[in-house]
């Protein structure tokens, strides 16, 4: 398994809507910062949209990560036909052996049966470009859920992109998503995070930390996705508290990120 940045690791820095960065970092930039890290991997996903990219655009990136020997991850959101067909596409132009996909988008929460119907569809076009679809546990689904969509389709082309937060708006911890999707597993989302009751004692409050300082237990969730043989990278994102501004902010991001890949580097031989 090999140790990756997306581009959730830089959130603002790309750009959060209302929080516009002073230069938004680019998919060249988010490989510059891996090669400087020493990874080889990234994962671009949909708040950088490599669908909007020209041809001219593509073609650089491509070549400037294989100079900088960084493997691209592609990643998007909204799962329907249209969107399916022409990730699925970029993904094989990337030489991205998964695409890393989150079912809901803007005002789009399609049915169990509608997931399925669409994936169905386009296994054809997923077997002949060598790419394996990764479906992102996010809040409004269940582990059980995501399993059963798996296995409703096709495990071999199919799996999950396991993250270790995003259960947690479903009413889930960790430990039995984990239980759950492990073996489906062929991405994994590493995003350490606290949890803090408020000061008034009647909730609490989950937020993001540099990986090492919260309570995931990073070794553990490692080995239990290891165990099963199908993951082959693992991403690090951050959920990063913004500060009193939005410069501010980015500093506070990147020194998260620096001190993230300091604690995660030794856990990948």
């Amino acid at each position: 398994m090999r140790l990756g940045l997306s581009s959730y690791t830089y959130t603002w820095a790309v750009g959060v809507p209302g929080h516009p960065p002073p230069r938004p970092l680019s998919a060249l930039d988010l490989i510059d910062r891996a090669a400087s890290a020493g990874l080889s991997c990234v994962q671009i996903a949909d708040n950088l949209p490599l669908e909007r990219l020209t041809a001219a655009e593509a073609e650089t990136l491509r070549a400037h990560a294989a100079e900088q020997r960084v493997a691209i991850e592609v990643g998007a959101r909204g799962l329907t036909r249209e969107r399916l067909a022409t990730y699925v596409d970029l993904a094989e132009s990337y030489g991205s052996p998964i695409l890393r996909f989150v079912i809901d988008g803007p005002g789009f929460e399609p049915t169990f049966d509608e997931v399925v119907a669409v994936i169905r569809e386009g296994l054809p076009q997923l077997r002949e470009a060598g790419v394996r679809l990764a479906l992102e546990n996010h809040d409004r689904l269940e582990a059980r859920t995501f399993r059963e969509i798996v296995r409703a389709t096709d495990e071999r082309q199919v799996g999950i992109c396991l993250d270790s937060v995003n259960s947690m708006g479903a009413g889930e911890g960790l430990a039995e998503v984990v239980k759950a999707l492990a073996p489906l597993t062929i991405n994994l989302h590493l995003k350490d995070f606290t949890i803090e009751r408020v000061s008034h004692k009647m909730g609490f409050v989950i937020e993001g930390t540099p990986a090492g300082k919260g309570r995931l237990r990073i070794p553990w969730l490692l080995g239990e996705v290891s165990r099963h043989g199908r993951c082959q990278s693992a991403i690090l994102e951050l959920w990063t508290p913004p500060a009193e501004s939005i410069e501010a902010t980015i500093e506070r991001e990147a020194l998260w990120a620096e001190e993230s890949v300091r604690f995660l580097k030794p856990l990948f031989p």
